[in-house]
Parts: structure tokens; C-alpha cells; sequence
């Protein structure tokens, strides 16, 4: 749907001559690709592990999207905004009623696909018991962090090309239709950094939110013969795989037997709890030795 609504937009700026639709054309040229590698991002990612990746692929959903984000968005966005600025001496527009035309349908496209992203993120949200936003800013899904980005930023495309068509038309003025364009391209490079500084950052190596850290300990220190849990390590290996570490202080009256059937019976708990745990490693607090010193002599 996206590719036909870039190539309806191209068709529309080549007969009007409105540099907001060229740019709209590649807006939408660039969320067909990002939906490409988003899809290359999920397939690659649901791979299961093997020997030479114990811990599966789940990164490579971050990779794909980052570079999603890295070769469209800013390829589009600074496209949009040195084709604007090279509009703005143009002549007017030679036909604005195909433009229109293109833009309201696209409007109303773009809004379906919209409406169902904030069904979903609602969704996920209201299983998690938090707020759409506060779900949206910390979820490791960032292919629904990018569709939702990608149909609002859309959405206001779509707005800035209608309003500077209609000041250009107005006006008889190409300025207006070239600063839609640069604010088009703007507006990409603005999901660009979002969007490149989330899946970085869960590239790198990102653990869970405070709030489920907090839950995972406490339902550690749940166990019959667990003291404390003293240190507390989680890491987000994908999309929907969590590893979580922890060095814990067992009770003193606790035997071997017993300390094997709490790790056991805990990471049993979480697994439920969590369905995107997939690695729990517990290790004794006592065991914890000093670090040696590695000072050469």
C-alpha cells in the first residue's frame, strides 16, 4: 500500500509540479523500504540459537531497524529538504486538484493504518498495566515503535503538503510549497534520531525498566530460602528475550538441595510471570569472591 501511495504521489508532484508531493513520494518511498528491513529484522530474529549463538539472534531486529532508520529516513529527509529549498525560485503549480486528490486518499489510508497501531500499542500497554506513552518509550519492540512513528509522522506529512499546496495556489507563491518540503524533511529526520537512538541503545545492550527490575527482584526474594538479592543484572537480548543475572544471599540454614530446588522453583516463577525471560543464572552471594588483582608485577 505504501509503495502505491508513493508512486500516486510522484505521478501527482510530476503533474503539478508541487515540491511537497516529490517529497511526500519519498516519505513514502522510505517507510516501503523501513517496512522491507523491518520485515528482514523479524524474520532474522526469530531465529533459534545454535552453538555459535547461545543466546539466539533477537539483536539482529535491532540492527536491521537501525539501519532502517540510518538509510531511509535520512536519505528521504535530506532529500525533502534540499529539493524544497531548490523549489522555492520555481514557477506555480501547474495542476492542484490530482494533488489534492492523492493527498485525501492517502489521508485516509494512512489513518486506518494508524487507528490499528494505537489498537495494538493500547493493547500491549493495558497488559502491562502502564500508560500507551510511557509503554511506547521503554518497549524493546521497536517495530511497533516505528509504525507508530512512521503513521504519525505520515499523518503530518500529509498536512504539511495540503497546507502548502493551498498557500501556493493561494498565493501564486512557491515558497509556501517549498517550506512544506524542508519541514517534510525535517520531520524525518526527526523520527531518524528516535528511532536510531532506541535501537542503539537496545544494540548496545539495554536492561529491563526500573519498574520490572524491581518486580523481578521482589519475586526473588519471594523464595522460601532466599535472604536477599544483593546485586541484580538484566539485559534485553531482542524483541522478546531477557536474560536475567543476580548474585543472591541464601539463608544460612538452607542446604545444597534446598538452595537447587529455590533456583529451580524461581526461575520457574519468572518464566511464568515474564514469558520473555528466557535465561535465569543465579549464583550464591558468598560466591562472589574479591575480583583478583590483575596489576602486573
Amino acid at each position: 500500500m505504501n509503495f502505491a501511495i508513493a508512486a500516486a504521489k510522484l505521478v501527482a508532484g510530476v503533474v503539478s509540479g508541487s515540491a511537497a508531493m516529490v517529497s511526500e513520494a519519498a516519505h513514502s518511498a522510505a517507510d516501503t523500504v523501513t517496512e522491507l528491513m523491518l520485515y528482514v529484522a523479524l524474520r532474522n530474529s526469530a531465529k533459534p540459537a545454535d552453538e555459535a549463538h547461545p543466546f539466539g539472534y533477537g539483536n539482529t531486529a535491532y540492527l536491521w531497524a537501525a539501519l532502517a532508520a540510518a538509510f531511509t529516513f535520512v536519505a528521504g529527509g535530506l532529500f525533502s529538504i534540499t529539493h524544497g529549498v531548490h523549489s522555492m525560485n520555481s514557477g506555480g503549480e501547474a495542476d492542484f486538484l490530482v494533488s489534492y486528490i492523492v493527498l485525501a486518499i492517502s489521508f485516509v489510508l494512512e489513518g486506518v493504518s494508524f487507528g490499528r497501531t494505537i489498537v495494538q500499542l493500547r493493547d500491549e500497554s493495558r497488559h502491562w498495566e502502564v500508560r500507551p506513552t510511557l509503554f511506547l518509550r521503554h518497549t524493546p519492540d521497536t517495530t511497533l515503535k516505528a509504525v507508530f512513528l512512521e503513521d504519525l509522522a505520515a499523518l503530518i506529512g500529509l498536512l504539511l503538503a495540503a497546507l502548502g499546496l493551498m498557500f501556493t495556489e493561494i498565493t501564486g507563491d512557491p515558497v509556501y510549497d517549498g517550506t512544506a518540503s524542508v519541514l517534510i524533511g525535517v520531520l524525518l529526520l526527526v523520527v531518524a534520531v528516535l528511532l536510531g537512538h532506541a535501537n542503539v541503545s537496545l544494540l548496545v545492550g539495554r536492561s529491563l525498566p526500573p519498574r520490572f527490575r524491581r518486580e523481578v527482584r521482589a519475586e526473588l526474594e519471594t523464595a522460601e530460602d532466599i535472604a536477599s538479592v544483593q546485586e541484580l543484572l538484566t539485559l534485553q537480548l531482542g524483541p522478546t528475550s531477557v536474560l536475567v543475572a543476580a548474585r543472591v544471599d541464601f539463608r544460612d540454614s538452607a542446604t545444597g538441595e534446598a538452595i537447587e530446588r529455590t533456583c529451580r522453583d524461581a526461575e520457574a516463577r519468572l518464566r511464568e510471570r515474564y514469558p520473555m525471560i528466557q535465561y535465569v543464572f543465579l549464583s550464591p552471594w558468598g560466591a562472589a569472591a574479591t575480583p583478583p588483582d590483575l596489576t602486573p608485577r
